[in-house]
């Protein structure tokens, strides 16, 4: 596994990027000190200017409003801003900003939507950490110390935040009169962080050179050799299993099979093991890559660079193994299916770029932005083909008879004919906060944890 990089030739901006974000899986924008706000179309690296900021208005922080959040209408139409003004701004699609808000004294460092996108954090220089709402209205000051808040983070369930203070990361509780948790997480000072709302692990990095990964409980899981430089960005994929850590002319991609492997010696109080985080490491020509954010899908990265230039990066080389097949995600478009007994090999070229991939019960499952393709592996020529409702399916699992698929907005079960069997809802369902150690398929039953109540699980029976 590993990145495939792709930088246009000639820098778009200016001026250094100072941050990027996702409006659709297929679209990124990405800001910058010379004011202006561009779009891109990650397939061809073309970008088009939407908008020109007030020369007084330089960016630091990006973010679209999270897709879950549906009371808007259209998903992501809103876009949080921070600058070096003091100010944060949100804005639409199309660039003008609906409202600034003077939010702190200095720049505005941090700026990150609620996982549910009902509120929003602010950090600043200030050493000041902020709740407001989605409407730019003040709910509380959750911290003031003396040192800048260089990077802050939701918690998973959105009930407490994690913030740098220095060399420590704290861990503090929405709640009234809960004492914050607290920790030396790295020798010098720590410039990024990132709290997976899926595998609920932090990483951080620092002026140290280092990364290093934490449980929510300050526990350190791993702790990364000497870099040539500072750490400069850091960025969880949205379903947990990988993160992208960027430094100058440097960009890293790390795997979340280490936690799995800890979890396993720890279960056997085996520990002499050496973890292996990182997947691949490139240097590409960027300068300091000051932020990095994934798409929805968690199949892409774009990165904002500090020599204008802005990366896209897409992952390849993933792969799956059944019986004596592996597939493997060799291009975009492209899955190369290999027969280990016989050394055969078959390539399955798709009209789309390659999301979701899984092999189990004899059938490998490729799916792409708008269709799902179910192939027998006794023939590879004719896969069963059917849309999808919402494009983008963000998890996949395979059973003897079925086969689970969750998109955005729909969850549904089909058969490898590819007809639609059961459509199942139950209480409290959120498909965004929906991973795989959360839900179990068999021939007859699904079985998925609630996702509020973490003692409770609901059993349904497919008929």
């Amino acid at each position: 596994m590993k990145f495939k990089i792709s930088i246009a030739k000639n820098p778009s901006h200016s001026a250094p990027v100072t941050c990027v974000g996702w409006s659709s899986t297929e679209e990124v924008y990405s800001a910058g000190d010379d004011n202006q706000l561009l779009s891109w179309s990650v397939s061809n690296n073309q970008s088009r200017k939407l908008s020109h900021f007030n020369k007084d208005l330089y960016p630091i922080d990006m973010q679209f409003l999270p897709r879950s959040s549906s009371t808007l209408g259209k998903h992501g139409d809103l876009i949080l801003i921070t600058s070096a003004d003091g100010k944060f701004h949100i804005m639409n699609r199309s660039g003008r900003i609906e409202r600034s808000v003077d939010a702190h004294k200095g720049a505005v460092l941090v700026g990150q939507w609620g996982n549910d996108g009902a509120g929003l954090l602010t950090a600043g220089e200030d050493g000041c950490v902020k709740i407001w709402s989605r409407s730019g209205m003040l709910r509380s000051i959750v911290v003031s110390s003396d040192n800048s808040v260089y990077g802050a983070s939701w918690a998973p369930d959105s009930q407490s935040i994690a913030y740098t203070q220095g060399k420590f990361i704290v861990i503090k509780q929405l709640a009234p009169n809960t004492k914050p948790l607290r920790w030396k997480a790295h020798e010098e000072l720590i410039l990024c962080l990132s709290w997976s709302s899926a595998s609920e692990l932090i990483v951080s990095g620092g002026e140290d050179c280092q990364y290093r990964v934490w449980d929510s409980q300050g526990r350190q899981l791993y702790s990364s050799g000497l870099h040539d430089n500072h750490i400069t960005s850091i960025a969880w994929a949205p379903n947990g299993d990988l993160f992208a850590v960027g430094s100058y002319n440097t960009i890293r991609l790390c795997d979340y099979a280490g936690v799995r492997h800890l979890l396993l010696c720890c279960i056997t109080n085996y520990y002499n093991v050496k973890f292996q985080w990182s997947r691949s490491l490139d240097k590409p020509n960027t300068g300091c890559i000051y932020k990095m954010s994934w798409s929805g899908d968690g199949t892409q990265l774009a990165g904002a660079c500090a020599n204008g230039h802005v990366f896209f990066a897409h992952i390849v080389e993933r792969n799956v193994h059944y019986m004596n097949f592996t597939a493997t995600v060799t291009e975009r478009k492209i899955v190369t299916v290999r027969n280990v007994t016989d050394d055969t090999v078959e390539q399955l070229e798709l009209p789309e770029r390659v999301i979701q991939l899984a092999m189990k019960y004899s059938h490998l499952v490729v799916t792409t932005p708008t269709q799902c393709y179910i192939y027998n592996t006794n023939n590879w020529n004719t896969p069963a083909i059917f849309d999808l409702k919402d494009g983008s399916v963000i998890l996949l699992m395979l059973a003897e008879k079925h086969m689970l698929l969750v998109e955005k907005n729909n969850i549904g079960i089909y058969n490898y004919q590819g007809r639609l069997i059961a459509a199942p809802r139950w209480p409290n369902m959120r498909l965004d906060f929906l991973r795989l150690s959360q839900i179990s398929l068999s021939s007859d039953t699904l079985v998925v944890r609630d996702s509020i109540d973490f003692k409770c699980t609901y059993i349904l029976y497919i008929n």
